[in-house]
């Protein structure tokens, strides 16, 4: 069992400009991602170029938040964690 769950909130504000620089940092961590998932606004007149990302992380937490950290210097993404100790 991995000692505590790392959680990120990726915020994108221009998914289509953004999208390449994410995309890489994504494939370079790909191993420290247990679960992804993708949120944007979309109705039958409009897809949201803001999206947000939700990633579960696994392994290495140095590695999961040189991942974070790459992510944060992308201008228009913003990265929120959440750590969660598990109980002994």
């Amino acid at each position: 069992m991995q000692p505590r769950h790392v959680i990120f909130g990726i915020h994108i504000n221009d998914r289509i400009r953004e999208v390449q620089f994410v995309q890489q940092a994504f494939t370079e961590y790909g191993c420290y991602i247990k679960t992804r998932i993708g949120l944007h606004h979309v109705d039958e007149n409009a897809c949201s170029p803001r999206g947000l990302i939700l990633l579960e992380m696994f392994g290495e937490e140095s590695k999961c938040f040189e991942l974070a950290d790459k992510l944060a210097k992308i201008d228009g993404v913003e990265v929120q964690k959440m750590v969660f100790d598990h109980p002994d």
